[in-house]
């Protein structure tokens, strides 16, 4: 599967694009490194994150006011995360227009389980058809929400 090919999708004055060229790789840790999920995440961190996904960068007038990525093997599987509309741009529909345009790439139709965690936005992924994971024993995790944020011990 070509994996290198870039795909976009224009709105109006908006536009989703795959291309990591254009993605404002400080402008994304600046959100996410004061969002609920990675509070305090370094920048390297969040360029290695990038380099390692398939990246959809949401813009307007050519400056990214969103972001959303998947990090997938590009043939069974996905996870969803790291899914922000800047608080400016928020009520035009554009968190819900970059997940269609997520559906809409080429890599998800041959996935079979596509994950995501949410506590902001459970409300929007619902509508697209997520389903939350509430059966015993089936799905599994280590969860350690202040990896950033604690204090390093010495040793």
């Amino acid at each position: 599967m070509n994996t290198a090919k870039k795909h976009q999708w224009s709105k109006g004055s908006y536009l989703v694009s795959t291309d990591r060229d254009k993605l404002d790789i400080p402008a994304i840790h600046r959100y996410l490194t004061r969002s609920t999920w990675a509070e305090g995440i370094p920048l390297d961190t969040v360029s290695a994150s990038i380099e390692n996904s398939l990246n959809f960068g949401v813009y307007h007038d050519q400056t990214q006011v969103g972001f959303a990525r998947l990090i997938t093997d590009y043939a069974t599987f996905a996870y969803l995360c790291d899914v922000y509309v800047l608080e400016k741009h928020q009520g035009e529909g554009l968190g819900r227009w970059v997940m269609e345009c997520i559906h809409d790439h080429p890599v998800f139709e041959h996935l079979r389980r596509i994950m995501l965690f949410t506590t902001t936005a459970p409300w929007l992924y619902k509508k697209l058809g997520y389903e939350p994971v509430n059966r015993e024993n089936y799905a599994w995790t280590i969860t350690r929400p202040d990896i950033y944020t604690k204090a390093k011990k010495p040793g």
